[in-house]
């Protein structure tokens, strides 16, 4: 008989952000605020684990991670951007999240207090695009209907 094998959550290193706002200023000067932190863009129908790295609030606390989080989603209506699952390692939330419209800019606010309690709030930018739509190059050929003409293989063909 066979049995489905136990699958380890590996989340992906290709969609983490560190926040960096924690970096002395020297005396007589003023702080500038950090460029806002940003995800790559996701497709609508992209259902992918972001992550969001805390450690530069901690540092020289090893021991300090992550007791609780709060994530919120601006705009949040129908259709919108959803987080469908979150879970913290150590000092790393990771956000599952799906849907979205195209063309739309999300803020993924976290709100996350440590098991010692600091208590630091970042928002994340996150773009939707349309990734996976197909556009019609004007080179292809097509029908008086409209469709494009293919070879054998669903290439294009292309006039010259």
């Amino acid at each position: 008989m066979a049995t489905a094998p136990a699958h380890v959550l590996k989340p992906s290193t290709a969609r983490v952000v560190t926040i960096d706002s924690f970096i002395p200023v020297p005396r007589g000067s003023q702080a500038a605020a950090p460029p806002l932190l940003n995800w790559p863009a996701k497709d609508p129908n992209d259902v992918l684990d972001y992550q969001v790295e805390y450690a530069p609030a901690v540092i020289g606390n090893d021991a300090d991670g992550i007791a609780t989080l709060d994530v919120t989603v601006s705009p949040n209506a129908p259709g919108d951007l959803l987080v469908t699952r979150t879970t913290v390692d150590g000092t790393r939330a990771v956000l599952w999240m799906s849907a979205g419209q195209s063309g739309v800019v999300y803020v993924v606010t976290l709100a996350m207090t440590t098991m010692n309690g600091r208590v630091v709030q970042r928002s994340v930018l996150l773009p939707v695009v349309s990734l996976s739509s197909i556009t019609v190059s004007p080179l292809a050929l097509l029908t008086s209907d409209g469709v494009m003409i293919t070879d054998h293989n669903g290439n294009p063909l292309l006039s010259v």
